[in-house]
């Protein structure tokens, strides 16, 4: 599968997948084709044992993905979409990791622009990085059109009320800098340039791989269950989850890392 993407870049290297939109001609919009291709890449990762953490990123440097194809065309013999009142129907329903349920830490690493149907990719990420040229904005409504799904998906990862309301209401009309990103917390670490990101990125990927994945993941099960239901509803998987992500294999590799060589923590 992954030897015939035409939309996105795929490699693997000790445990980290690297993945990168590459449409840097129509500054990395997502058409169907990419839409397909990354819900079924996601979904085969939930069950490559080879990948452990995945890195997010883009080809072009001038944009990391700015939302919809003007000339998105649903695949042939594919359902129109509607946009039914009663369902969710959405072509971007296809985009994020979360949606396709994968449960392996997703960091985006941004680089440039970032806008409109590009929160469906940053709002399921577990955590994002950013150059200093990076710029957010939503520009929805300028162009007459409501702003949905987007807002509320980065509502939900606790971005401040009043920054989506900003950041929607005045549309084309203000870019967010990656430094505002950074102090509101949508952005955890802002850096220099591609190669500080691509450093980055690959530093607190490779920390997490050297981590047994069942640990990983199902801490990451908890936190993101943990956002979305009640604090007594989320506590109550906590023996499940905890239970799932326990085993003699897991606390062994563990215990390697724990009398093996000092890490030695980064401060930030």
């Amino acid at each position: 599968m992954t030897t015939d993407l035409t939309t996105l870049t795929w490699r693997v290297a000790d445990g980290v997948g690297w993945v990168s939109l590459d449409r840097p001609e129509r500054y990395n919009a997502f058409d169907q084709v990419m839409c397909d291709e990354l819900q079924a890449l996601w979904r085969r990762l939930r069950t490559d044992d080879e990948v452990r953490c995945i890195v997010l990123g883009a080809e072009g440097g001038k944009a990391f993905c700015t939302g919809i194809d003007r000339d998105f065309v649903p695949s042939e013999g594919g359902a129109e979409y509607t946009f039914s009142p009663y369902t969710y129907d959405d072509p971007g329903q296809q985009l994020g990791p979360k949606a396709n349920e994968l449960w392996k830490p997703v960091i985006a690493a941004v680089d440039g622009i970032a806008c409109g149907g590009a929160f469906y990719l940053l709002g399921e990420a577990d955590f994002i990085i950013a150059t200093e040229a990076s710029r957010f904005f939503d520009p929805h409504v300028t162009y007459g059109m409501p702003a949905v799904y987007e807002p509320l998906l980065m509502l939900h990862r606790d971005m401040p009320f009043g920054e989506v309301l900003r950041m929607t209401l005045l549309g084309n009309h203000e870019r967010m800098t990656a430094a505002r990103a950074h102090e509101i917390g949508l952005v955890s670490e802002v850096v220099a340039d591609a190669d500080a990101l691509a450093d980055a990125a690959g530093w607190a990927a490779a920390a997490i791989a050297s981590a047994p994945p069942a640990a990983i993941q199902a801490t990451l099960r908890t936190l993101w269950a943990g956002r979305e239901l009640t604090r007594q509803q989320a506590l109550s998987l906590g023996n499940p989850l905890l239970n799932l992500g326990l085993s003699e294999e897991a606390l062994a590799e563990g215990q390697k890392a724990f009398q093996g060589e000092r890490i030695v923590p980064r401060d930030r």
